[in-house]
């Protein structure tokens, strides 16, 4: 099993092209060969001419914790180049970025869901290549080394619609899409029209239905930013996700955020998990779920203790086609909503550089999820009819983008 990377290093056909030429990298953490070496490192090494990095929301280094905490643009202290942050003064590749390399490497480890911002940083540079290239540039290449979709195929979530793109929000897809980036970036590149020379160093070996449905079993996970700390968060962030729109506790604060369904102290969480079984239980197949208690040390009921429901999306209690985390978080807000009817489960304030809409919609790209929570006559096939039709037009629009 070689991800992009490791084939490129591996390959001296694929890194012909890019002899003479000045090379960027985007990167992060887990941007690391199959021996862990960091792939600035490793291609530097490979004798590869690069000439800038560019690190994406939380950093190259990985280092910012939360939402909207910005990263400055440095040089490195080894190389001497310039390391330019995509979510700091700008979150689009400026001219000046742009104008320090002929080709992008972008070396990112997603989660294979819409709102990971890494998803939107790629749909960025293209478009700035693709201005760079149609304003008369030197000509400037994107090229995908390309890594798995932890949460592997499977598709769930309403599609975001028009009006409703954001940083959280690249374009009209739902929220779990089942793509690798390097699958996406096609997607984009024909989507958007862009005028971008466009490669995918394409993984050797990968098996999306293979042994960890997404994840190789021979492969450690690094953290792609300091809450992804788990394959369990992976496959659980989809629908985990959203409780950044809401009042209660993601795990923020903990050592294992965003793998609960919720945590808050005035919440009987036995009294939920009760009630979502009663309301839907066929969205709460294919994982175990489990009371337990928390006390977050910073954000969301920090210092305080919370009940909770933590999701084991891992080991024997794993159904990889039954699991729908998009459904079951929708149906942990909706048992809360029925059994505190009156409960502030949404979260005002600005998210993501949105700060006209609430959190909650931005992140669904629209308002149907908290519309669908709130409305006390709403049932389950309610919200199966809003995202049913969306998800089998997206399994048929991405089909002929497919790689693996």
């Amino acid at each position: 099993m070689k991800f992009g990377i490791d084939r490129l290093l591996a390959d001296p056909a694929l890194r012909k092209p890019l002899e003479g030429k000045r090379v960027a990298l985007v990167a992060h953490p887990a941007s690391v060969t199959e021996g862990l070496v960091h792939s600035l490192d490793a291609l530097i090494a490979g004798g590869i001419n690069i000439t800038s990095a560019l690190g994406p929301q939380h950093g190259l280094k990985g280092d910012k914790q939360d939402n909207m905490v910005e990263t400055a643009d440095e040089m490195d202290p080894i190389y001497g180049i310039p390391v330019f942050s995509l979510y700091g003064e700008v979150r689009r590749p400026t001219a000046a970025m742009m104008d320090t390399a002929e080709v992008f490497l972008f070396d990112l480890q997603d989660l294979g869901c819409r709102i990971y911002t890494f998803v939107t940083t790629l749909l960025y540079l293209l478009e700035a290549a693709s201005e760079s290239n149609r304003n008369g540039g030197t000509g400037k290449a994107v090229w995908v080394l390309d890594r798995p979709n932890p949460a592997g195929r499977p598709v769930e979530g309403t599609t975001l619609l028009p009006g409703w793109e954001s940083f959280v929000g690249a374009g009209p897809m739902p929220m779990r899409h089942g793509m690798t980036l390097g699958e996406m970036g096609a997607w984009f590149v024909e989507h958007f029209k862009l005028d971008v020379d466009y490669r995918v160093i394409t993984m050797e070996g990968w098996e999306p239905e293979g042994p960890g449905f997404g994840w190789p079993q021979s492969r450690i996970w690094i953290n792609p930013s300091p809450n992804a700390a788990s394959l369990n968060m992976a496959r659980a962030y989809a629908g985990t996700v959203m409780i950044e729109g809401a009042t209660l506790s993601e795990g923020r604060g903990t050592t294992r955020p965003l793998e609960v369904l919720f945590g808050a102290p005035d919440v009987d969480a036995r009294a939920v998990l009760a009630e979502m079984r009663s309301f839907a239980p066929q969205w709460m197949e294919g994982c175990a779920i489990r009371e337990c208690w928390f006390e977050p040390t910073f954000h969301k009921h920090a210092k305080t203790l919370c009940n909770a429901l933590m999701i084991h999306a891992e080991g024997a209690f794993y159904d990889h086609h039954a699991f729908r985390p998009w459904r079951l978080q929708a149906l942990a807000f909706k048992a809360i909503r029925r059994l505190y009817p009156d409960y502030p489960i949404w979260r005002d304030f600005p998210y993501e550089y949105v700060f006209d809409k609430l959190a909650i919609d931005v992140i669904n790209g629209g308002t149907a999820l908290r519309e669908w929570v709130d409305d006390a006559a709403s049932t389950a096939d309610d919200l199966d009819a809003l995202a049913g039709a969306d998800e089998t037009e997206w399994i048929e629009e991405r089909a002929r983008f497919l790689l693996y």
